[in-house]
């Protein structure tokens, strides 16, 4: 019995490891035949996560040596090469290994002028998503998608799996949309990036009369909707694993207060605190970290709170950890430091106001069931990738 139990064991290990294996992103389909861009000049909107390929070379590395001709870079937040600070300005420059000029499209620019389109006949995207609707790279998207409909321009999405792949958490209002909020979804929106941009563009949510510009996704191979995926390269700087990636959705509505999240640590988006005893009995000191955050909030003052780097955490949006640091707090509506900021991250007007009448996780959550239902039903119609 043990010896038969051993062997099943292996097989299931052998298929699970066969199944990691034949995981091609959209770029490495794209790689493998890259005809369709010979005589073509090409603009990447990429940044660290845009690699090919086990070794993990570049993208733009990648096509140069196969004779495509680069001709621009579009950075989104944080930069090519994924070294800004959250927020932190992303200015224009030259790349020094390719010598390729970098456009910012984070700041002032946000979307791609005709200018810096003009010399252009397609143009790739290809960054690495993680679900969350306030996670820029998909507003990133929003614009350059607008940009390439309202210059006719060419548009192909390399697609990469979610992470965070359900679909949960409060839908946008419309009179929240912002930077952090482009399109209304739920907060995990359950898509690919690929399977966003097919909504984004068949629901007619960009500002072109152009409905009928050439948008095409290159679809991955060896991945469904809900296969675990572990991400190879951290997408932005406070995001260092799987964990930090896991609780992301949930912790990110603390920085629109006072609360650290761990930025200026070693272990971003995977601790809570503040520079009182009464918050907890875990502690940690911000500092400003190279790689991390170099000017991260509660800088030098040693918190109190909570570790959750061994906890087992389920993919999902969870209210609960910040119900219990308000209460904790005992601030009052001061604990929201940025109020306004805090609606436009969970894309809710009325959510704050719950949370200072002390209701429960679970009365929140039963706000907008109606329209989640309805949201899941059109997301149907978009989907590449099996359930």
């Amino acid at each position: 019995m043990k010896r038969a139990s051993l062997c099943i064991t292996f097989v299931l290990i052998t298929l699970f490891i066969g199944k990691a294996q034949t995981l091609q992103t959209g770029a490495d389909r794209l790689m493998s035949n890259c005809k369709q861009l010979t005589n073509k000049r090409i603009a990447l909107v990429v940044n660290q996560t845009s690699v090919v390929g086990l070794n993990r070379t570049l993208l733009v590395d990648t096509l140069l040596a196969n004779g495509i001709n680069v001709k621009l870079l579009f950075a989104p937040e944080h930069g090519f090469r994924g070294t800004s600070d959250a927020g932190e300005k992303v200015i224009n420059s030259i790349d020094s290994k390719t010598q390729l000029p970098i456009v910012s499209l984070y700041g002032k620019n946000k979307k791609p002028s005709a200018e810096q389109l003009r010399d252009v006949d397609v143009v790739i995207f290809d960054i690495q998503d993680v679900g969350a609707r306030f996670y820029t790279y998909i507003s990133t998207l929003y614009y350059v998608m607008e940009a390439c409909a309202v210059q006719n321009k060419q548009l192909i999405v390399l697609d990469r799996p979610n992470p965070n792949d359900i679909v949960a958490g409060p839908m946008m209002e419309d009179s929240l949309r912002s930077f952090v909020g482009i399109v209304r979804i739920p907060l995990l929106h359950g898509l690919t990036i690929g399977e966003l941009a097919l909504m984004i563009n068949g629901e007619q949510w960009l500002n072109s009369v152009n409905k009928h510009w050439p948008l095409q996704i290159i679809e991955m191979s060896g991945w469904q909707h809900h296969q675990p995926y572990s991400l190879p390269i951290k997408p932005s700087p406070n995001l260092p694993n799987d964990q930090s990636v896991r609780l992301y959705p949930s912790l990110c509505l603390f920085e629109a207060t006072a609360m650290s999240v761990g930025r200026g640590t070693a272990f971003p988006f995977q601790v809570i605190g503040y520079p009182d005893p009464k918050i907890g009995t875990f502690t940690f000191t911000p500092i400003s970290l190279p790689g991390f955050e170099k000017n991260p909030l509660q800088k030098d003052k040693l918190c109190y709170g909570i570790d959750l780097r061994q906890e087992t955490i389920e993919t999902g949006f969870m209210l609960h950890y910040f119900i219990e640091f308000y209460q904790k707090s005992g601030l009052g509506e001061k604990f929201f430091t940025l109020p306004h900021f805090f609606d436009q991250l969970v894309g809710n007007s009325t959510i704050r106001k719950m949370i200072l009448q002390g209701k429960t996780e679970m009365e929140i959550n039963n706000v907008g069931q109606k329209e989640l239902t309805q949201y899941k039903l059109m997301r149907k119609k978009y989907l590449l990738y099996k359930e």
